[in-house]
């Protein structure tokens, strides 16, 4: 359920340092910087989402706000209930991302369902599937576009999505440090872990001066 595919590559999430708001073009692979030039908003501060429906990881609707999650990393995983790629390596990712960072005070972690096409498949009543589906302990949000096909979800256009299944990692300062279709969950892991650690590291070398 896509327009184009997308690689990640671990010098994707190097493009940009912390505080970096665009790198040389030179670093990206050729296919990164083609992806680039059509979909997503590396490098942009990230927008809020107004979605009208979250839920927990119990299932009991909440809220989810990018901007009151500023100074974590966030990660935003959309999804559509009959993609199949969304089932085949988009929750497998998820599911391992948040096993790994769901109780971390620095990292939020929220998947979307970005409608845009079968809506009366991909409902409202999918989310709360799939986060037990996949035994999922994050919140989840539905965000629909126009069955009319007038527009797409917000989701899809504040971030220059290109379908599902599609990530977005937010840096602690609230830049986009990468927007793609799909990405190795082993290397995004270990990226996010080793910022996580530097960070750290920081903090107790500004307060031991």
């Amino acid at each position: 359920m896509k327009n184009k595919p997308s690689s990640f590559d671990r010098r994707d999430f190097m493009l940009l340092s912390a505080g970096a708001v665009a790198a040389p073009l030179a670093l990206q692979s050729q296919e990164a910087e083609a992806a680039a030039s059509d979909f997503g908003i590396v490098g942009q501060l990230a927008p809020d989402l107004k979605l009208d429906y979250w839920i927990d990881k119990d299932g009991k609707e909440t809220t989810f706000s990018i901007f009151e999650n500023k100074g974590k990393w966030v990660f935003l995983k959309c999804f559509q209930s009959w993609c199949p790629g969304c089932h085949s390596s988009g929750f497998p990712t998820l599911k391992a991302f948040s096993d790994e960072f769901w109780e971390h005070p620095k990292v939020a972690i929220a998947g979307i369902q970005t409608v845009f096409e079968g809506f009366s498949t991909n409902s409202k009543s999918q989310v709360r599937k799939l986060q037990q589906r996949y035994d999922l302990p994050i919140t989840m949000g539905h965000d629909a576009g126009d069955p009319k096909g007038v527009r797409h979800p917000q989701t899809m256009r504040k971030y220059r999505t290109g379908g599902t299944p599609w990530l977005i990692l937010i840096n602690p300062k609230g830049r986009v440090v990468y927007n793609g279709f799909h990405a190795d969950k082993a290397k995004l892991i270990s990226y996010v872990q080793e910022q996580l650690d530097k960070e750290e590291k920081k903090a107790a070398e500004t307060k031991a001066s």
